[in-house]
């Protein structure tokens, strides 16, 4: 509840993520609603099904011209994101913007669209579900606090999804558990049997992702259509390792598992917030607007967790790590080099036994 007028906000796309906004702000008393723009008829006709005073139309440009908004929601698919955030921020009076994971479909998107909105002096908010979730921010501040040790593994199963649509959420979630601790390498390997594509992207059919930071903090997550889980009530399973214990966690739960010295294996409640996770991005976003302040540290780490991802891709294309950032220099790969098949003595190389 505020006493702010309410600021108009629009939304570009009404599908998954665009509908959680549309939600999210018809809720929420720091915003009206005034326009969605969307391709598809059909899904216009659901926007029209829940408030016939918003005004809606088949294309972005059309909705900027006729319908100015304060705030503006990207909820399109990543690749339509820089043109969308390039035209948006052109629009006068623009307060912010919500940008939907990932921020770009390559790492040089997502930068230029962060750079772009704070070039404009402009709040925005990339809505990771679990930065709005209260047991996930509160195990944050545990591992944070130290109450683990020195963190040293993060350790993902996901089931049904893959690096780009939903490992994004987990490796946002491992960049804040280190504090945005650079990461310094990427290894992974993929498997594309399946041709899986999801959300408008091609996707792994099976896959693992290793990443380490600065301080050697390591995170191994597993990816894929039929991922065998350790616990099957949860489509994502953490365990978040230090020098003194462990935390046992299943995405968006209300709850984790703590083990330590002092507790064997305790459950820990953690009450709910009582709206959803864009309200509260977006109503973060307003209060950013109110005041004048600015937070960009979710969109910073979520620019992390994208370069991440694709260098994970890239690692799986290139058989070899690749190592951050994504365009710098990246180590030589012999092609006549085949681990695990025995060495001939020519070709040069290196005895590993006097390393």
């Amino acid at each position: 509840m505020s006493d702010r007028r309410p600021l108009t906000a629009a939304v570009i796309g009404a599908g998954a993520g665009g509908t959680l906004s549309i939600d999210a702000l018809l809720a929420s008393d720091d915003f009206t609603l005034v326009a969605v723009a969307d391709m598809s008829e059909a899904a216009l006709e659901r926007v029209r099904a829940k408030d016939s005073a918003i005004a809606t139309y088949t294309s972005a440009e059309e909705m900027f011209a006729a319908s100015p908004a304060e705030v503006v929601c990207v909820s399109t698919y990543a690749p339509t994101h820089l043109p969308l955030t390039r035209a948006a921020l052109g629009i006068p009076g623009l307060k912010g913007l919500l940008v939907e994971k990932p921020l770009g479909d390559t790492t040089s998107a997502g930068t230029e669209i962060l750079a772009l909105i704070k070039e404009a002096g402009l709040p925005v908010v990339v809505p990771h579900g679990l930065m709005a979730q209260a047991a996930a921010l509160e195990i944050v501040q545990r591992v944070r606090a130290g109450d683990i040790g020195p963190l040293r593994v993060v350790e993902i199963e996901c089931t049904n999804w893959d690096i780009i649509n939903a490992g994004i959420h987990w490796l946002q979630f491992f960049v804040a558990l280190t504090g945005g601790e650079q990461v310094e390498f990427v290894l992974a390997a993929t498997d594309s049997s399946t041709r899986t594509f999801r959300d408008g992207m091609q996707v792994e059919t099976d896959a693992i992702t290793m990443a380490r930071t600065t301080s050697a903090v390591r995170v191994l997550m597993h990816t894929g259509d039929h991922v065998a889980m350790s616990r099957n009530d949860t489509v994502a399973l953490f365990r978040i390792i230090g020098d003194d214990g462990f935390i046992e966690f299943g995405a968006y739960e209300g709850y984790y598992t703590l083990v330590t010295p002092d507790h064997r294996r305790v459950r820990v409640d953690v009450e709910q917030f009582a709206v959803s996770g864009h309200q509260r991005h977006l109503e973060h976003l307003a209060a950013q607007i109110a005041d004048g302040t600015r937070d960009y540290s979710i969109p910073d780490s979520s620019l992390q967790a994208l370069e991440i991802v694709e260098a994970a891709y890239e690692s799986a294309r290139v058989h070899g790590a690749v190592v951050l950032p994504i365009d710098g220099a990246q180590p030589d790969r012999p092609q006549d080099w085949n681990p695990g098949a025995p060495y001939a003595g020519v070709g040069g190389g290196r005895n590993g036994r006097e390393l």
